[in-house]
């Protein structure tokens, strides 16, 4: 399997078993709570007991310290159960945490165990924790998959209250897009559930699990895509109002009253957003929505995905600023500081003013200022009278003239910069495949930004390791003065400016024949080159790719360059 540089988590569920190691409320030293789900619905039980001998395999004797294939170093056992066990492990190669499924290698699931963890590791879906690895060695089959350390399971989250409108869009939008995803490749989850879904601490949405823990526990169904659609309403429901939608509690939710039915969220509490209560009952419902809206019911991802588009788009909420203290006078700002304080009800003396130089000391050094004053005012009328009659004098000379001659140093105002038109522009991926959405290209230069050309998506901002970077070539029509390039982005991206390292009269096509003249990142940047650039040909190169919301990839999208000399 494909190594991916991401430390991430996911242990298997725990269906309301206790863990042989640690309780559910406990922590793991690198700081990710220990599953806590408690599944107590009837169709957990059944699993948990299984018909199909599962139980009747004893799990592998293993112990903390245990390696397989002599890398993957067993740290805590975090569930036994049902015949198998999962852990948090130590991948001693690349150095970082990992969680590990183990199971005997003649359970009679081992075999579909290994088929989902590979089906799943194809997927290549950054949505999704990530299997690193799926092995049978010496007698047991495992399963490594990422450990996510920063990210927390909805379960938590919700253990504080409900989500914010903005957060549980986020949520639904997130989880249905990478099932929809998911599903067209033919996976389903089958068990997703409050402890299946992780927020980051960038605030992206994952999913752990994906096939595998359905696999563990033999869970299958013939209409996955239902199964799944309404588990996403079931969280949806659980984000808008801290109650599970069925009449039983499960994960640490308390279920809705008895005899009561299924009831839409913004009944079951105030101030719930109407449009994600209506969702939730169009995910949950098998007949639609509430009586008073008549929509459709989802009974797929894909169709979630489109009721989801077709919402108005919730905003995220203002920043709060805290408002700032009233202002209240101190007795310094009053003048009484160092004062002493008079005493209630007693009539405070207000000192009065120096009395004016009414002295013959004080009259004679009035009179000598004064003098000095006028004197002062005198001397400067006769010198300014006189600059005036020297400069009238010169003006009157009719055999002299003023030039300006070559030698006047004064400062020169620099030229105005002008826009430079970009005659072409290609696609440039000398690391890759060669290509890289030719058929957009034009759109960095359209004067729009409201169209862009993107790159393929990749695994990692760093383009999954696989390569540098990915750019473009503009070709400005001939060799011009440059002086600025402006290139803006969709989300915040890392990009170099390039050049030709020498006098180019055709394109280069290697990346070695382009030196780097300015850098930066961020939304809209400028690059400037550090000293004065002459070229025909131009290279914008991404060296960092954000993560873009709406699909959930690592990709770079550029909207508009603008070249001036």
């Amino acid at each position: 399997m494909a190594e991916r540089s991401t430390a991430a988590v996911d242990v298997a569920d725990n269906s309301g078993e206790t863990s042989l190691t640690a309780q559910a409320d406990q922590s793991t030293a690198d700081g990710v709570a220990k599953n806590r789900e408690r599944d107590t619905d009837s169709d957990e039980v059944q699993e948990t007991t299984g018909t199909d001998g599962a139980g009747k395999t004893s799990p592998p004797e293993l112990h903390s310290g245990h390696k397989l294939a002599r890398r993957y170093r067993l740290e805590e056992c975090v569930t036994r159960l049902d015949g198998f066990s999962s852990w948090r492990a130590v991948d001693e190669k690349l150095r970082r945490a990992v969680g590990v499924h183990i199971l005997p290698a003649d359970h009679s699931r081992a075999r579909s165990v290994l088929a989902a963890a590979r089906s799943s590791a194809l997927l290549g879906d950054p949505r999704f924790v990530q299997v690193l690895d799926a092995v049978e060695e010496n007698d047991v089959v495992y399963v490594v998959h990422e450990w996510l350390p920063d990210a927390t399971e909805l379960t938590t989250l919700l253990a504080s209250g409900p989500l914010e409108p903005y957060d549980a869009y986020q949520m639904v939008s997130q989880v249905s897009s990478a099932m929809a995803a998911a599903h067209r490749e033919g996976l389903a989850h089958l068990r997703l559930n409050p402890n299946a879904v992780l927020r980051a601490s960038t605030g992206q949405w994952r999913i752990r699990g994906l096939a595998v823990n359905a696999a563990l526990r033999g869970v299958a169904s013939d209409t996955s895509q239902r199964t799944d659609t309404e588990a996403i309403g079931a969280l949806l429901y659980a984000a808008l109002t801290q109650r599970w939608p069925y009449e039983s509690d499960a994960y640490g939710l308390s279920g809705l009253p008895k005899d009561i039915g299924l009831i839409a969220p913004d009944q079951v509490r105030a101030g719930v957003h109407r449009g994600l209560s209506e969702l939730a009952m169009r995910a949950l419902a098998n007949d639609g929505a509430t009586a008073s809206r008549h929509e459709s019911p989802c009974t797929t991802p894909e169709e979630l995905v489109k009721a989801i588009g077709e919402m108005p788009r919730i905003r995220p909420p203002e920043p709060a600023f805290a408002a700032p203290p009233e202002y209240q006078r101190t007795t310094y700002q009053q003048g009484t500081y160092g004062r002493q304080t008079p005493r209630p009800g007693v009539t405070q003396q207000i000192p009065s003013p120096p009395p004016p130089l009414q002295t013959r000391t004080g009259k004679a050094l009035k009179w000598a200022v004064s003098a000095l004053l006028i004197t002062a005012l005198g001397l400067g009328s006769w010198q300014l009278a006189d600059a005036l009659m020297d400069q009238g004098g010169k003006n009157d000379d009719p055999g002299q003239t003023h030039t300006n001659d070559g030698d006047d140093k004064g400062p020169k105002k620099p030229a105005p910069s002008k826009p430079i038109a970009i005659s072409s522009a290609r696609d440039f991926d000398p690391l890759g495949d060669q290509t890289e959405k030719p058929s957009d290209i034009g759109k960095v230069y359209d004067n729009s930004t409201a169209t862009y050309w993107q790159t393929d998506y990749y695994l990692s901002a760093d383009f999954g390791r696989l390569k540098s970077g990915v750019g473009i070539i503009l070709d400005l029509g001939k060799a011009q003065q440059v002086g600025k390039v402006t290139v803006t982005f969709v989300g915040d991206t890392s990009v170099e400016l390039r050049s030709p390292s020498s006098d180019a009269s055709s394109e280069p096509t290697s990346l070695d024949a382009y030196s780097t003249v300015a850098k930066g990142s961020g939304t809209t940047v400028q690059l400037k080159p550090g000293k004065p650039l002459k070229s025909r040909y131009l290279l914008v190169w991404l060296t960092k790719l954000p993560l873009q919301p709406d699909d959930g990839k690592w990709r770079g999208r550029v909207a508009d360059i603008k070249v001036t000399s």
